[in-house]
C-alpha cells in the first residue's frame, strides 16, 4: 500500500472521530448554559391579561333609536356581566345628532351599565361640540339610547362667548325631536370674550 492510500485510510477514521469530539464538546458546553424562556410582559401585565376576557383596540359604529350616529373607539375593553359593568380604557366617542351637530367625548375610562343603558366616562373627561363648546370634567354620565347626559361634578371650559365654569352641566334635546341643548347650572361663571373685528 502506497503513502496516499494509507493517508486516505487514516483520514477515513480520523475525521469522523474529530466530528464526534466537536459534537460532544457542544453538548457539554450547552449543559452549563441557562436558557430560560422569558415572556415580553411584566408580571403585572400577565396577571391583568389573564384576569378575564378582553378586546384590544375595539371599534363600534351604529345608530340609536332616534337615528343618531354613534362611533366609539378604545384601547382596551372588557365585557361585563349581571353584577359587573363593562369597561373600556382610553375611549373616544363621537355622536352625531339628526340635525348634524357633533359631540365628541374623550376619557381615560368608561364603565357601561347595560341594564340602565348608561355609560359613565371617568378621568380627564373632555367634551367638544361642533358648535364651539369645549368642556373638561372628571366624570360624565351619558345615555346610550338618546344623545343626552350630565356631569357628576364641576366643569370648566370655553364657548363661543368666552371661558366658563359651573358646578354641573347637562346636555340633550328639550323634546324628542328637538335640537341638542347644553345647560350649565350651580354657580355658573362666564368670562365674556368678545370677538375681535378687523
Amino acid at each position: 500500500m502506497d503513502l496516499y492510500s494509507r493517508l486516505v485510510a487514516i483520514f477515513k477514521v480520523l475525521l469522523p472521530l474529530i466530528a464526534l469530539g466537536i459534537l460532544a464538546t457542544l453538548f457539554l458546553l450547552s449543559r452549563g448554559s441557562n436558557f430560560e424562556a422569558t415572556i415580553p410582559f411584566a408580571d403585572s401585565e400577565v396577571a391583568e391579561r389573564t384576569r378575564g376576557q378582553q378586546i384590544t383596540a375595539p371599534f363600534y359604529s351604529g345608530t340609536n333609536q332616534k337615528g343618531e350616529e354613534i362611533v366609539v373607539r378604545a384601547a382596551l375593553a372588557r365585557p361585563g356581566d349581571e353584577n359587573t359593568p363593562a369597561e373600556a380604557t382610553e375611549v373616544n366617542a363621537k355622536l352625531t345628532a339628526t340635525d348634524g351637530v357633533e359631540l365628541t367625548l374623550d376619557s381615560e375610562k368608561v364603565r357601561v351599565d347595560m341594564q340602565s343603558d348608561v355609560a359613565t366616562f371617568q378621568g380627564g373627561v373632555r367634551m367638544t361640540t361642533s358648535t364651539g363648546i369645549e368642556i373638561e370634567t372628571e366624570e360624565l354620565e351619558a345615555t346610550l339610547q338618546y344623545l343626552s347626559g350630565q356631569t357628576n361634578g364641576a366643569i370648566s371650559g370655553t364657548s363661543p362667548f368666552g371661558d366658563l365654569t359651573a358646578g354641573r352641566m347637562t346636555f340633550g334635546p328639550e323634546n324628542d325631536d328637538g335640537p341638542l341643548h347644553v345647560l350649565f347650572n350651580q354657580g355658573v361663571k362666564l368670562i365674556y370674550l368678545p370677538k375681535k373685528t378687523d
